[in-house]
């Protein structure tokens, strides 16, 4: 990352707290669409956000991607694992959600950032300083206290962390733009989506028509609501290291852990609660080490002497 510019690390940082902020309260959202399944909902996503992200490229004008994207063969299969990777991940958000455990979606979210450091770490060589190690093994032992509370291991939380941190270091990897990626994904998604819709509505069991113009506008809507935070996490997955998503990747569980706790109102006996309180202590190692670091570097640069240059001598010609 050290030859992104500061402008594009600030970009990127920006691009991260909108994205996170939106999947925080996105919680909200998807009761809205009941009585349509899970699976219906996930296919209105796939459908609609290919819209959304086919019209902001009309807009921009921005097509030479394609043809260059389908003359290359890795990068295209790049983008189909990605599709699918997040085809899973929104399904079991989406069923989780609408089903009851908000705090244990949460839950993914937070042990998500811990998997996508060790990512980086193990596979793209970004290097850890030893706080946040110490950060990185507080949450794992969060996890595990968690995984005691919940009597059970916590398969909705383990398939969102794997699989959104497996997507995040796929669209690194093929390196496209926020609103290309998306459309390609999309893309990708679209006939198996359309396909089971037409499906669906064949058996008389599709909800788009039959519950009214404000609940088809809601499941149209499913398209700006995915797109919006995907397009800004693809801008930032290109700009900022992984082990900073990390970081960045807890506001949304904070907003979702809140929402399902104060507004859902789903229980929290004392053993979650022990295993979230490790997990916000992970939090503020991270915090305290990259103020730290931050604080030192800006020292350093301070330090660092000025070079006076002497005027040359005139040169007879």
């Amino acid at each position: 990352m050290s030859g992104k510019s500061k402008g594009e690390r600030r970009t990127g940082l920006l691009n991260g707290f909108a994205a996170y902020g939106m999947w925080g309260l996105v919680p909200l959202f998807w009761p809205l669409l009941k009585p349509a399944g899970a699976v219906e909902i996930l296919a209105h996503r796939m459908v609609w956000s290919l819209v959304f992200v086919a019209v902001a490229l009309l807009y921009v004008r921005r097509w030479a991607w394609a043809g260059e994207l389908l003359r290359q063969p890795r990068r295209l299969a790049l983008v189909a694992v990605a599709a699918a990777v997040i085809t899973v991940n929104w399904g079991v958000y989406i069923w989780a959600v609408n089903s009851g455990h908000v705090v244990e979606a949460s839950l993914g979210y937070f042990i998500n950032p811990l998997v996508t450091i060790a990512m980086g770490v193990l596979l793209l060589k970004e290097r850890l300083r030893p706080v946040q190690w110490a950060a990185v093994g507080t949450g794992f032992a969060a996890v595990i206290v968690l995984t005691v509370g919940y009597g059970q291991p916590p398969w909705i939380s383990l398939t969102l962390a794997f699989s959104f941190a497996t997507y995040g270091l796929v669209k690194k990897k093929v390196n496209l733009g926020g609103i290309e990626s998306l459309a390609a994904e999309t893309a990708i998604q679209f006939l198996p989506a359309v396909g089971y819709l037409l499906w669906l509505t064949s058996r008389g069991d599709s909800t788009f028509t039959t519950e009214g113009p404000g609940h088809g506008a809601l499941l149209a809507a499913t398209g700006v609501v995915t797109a919006l935070p995907l397009v800004c996490f693809g801008a930032a997955a290109i700009r900022v290291p992984l082990s900073t998503l990390g970081l960045l990747q807890y506001l949304a569980p904070v907003f979702q852990f809140l929402l399902g706790v104060a507004y859902f109102h789903e229980a929290m006996p004392v053993e979650r609660w022990a295993g979230f309180a490790l997990v916000w202590g992970a939090l503020c190692l991270l915090t305290f080490d990259a103020w730290r670091t931050a604080r030192e570097t800006r020292r350093r640069l301070a330090e660092v002497p000025r070079v006076e240059v002497a005027p040359s001598a005139p040169v007879d010609v």
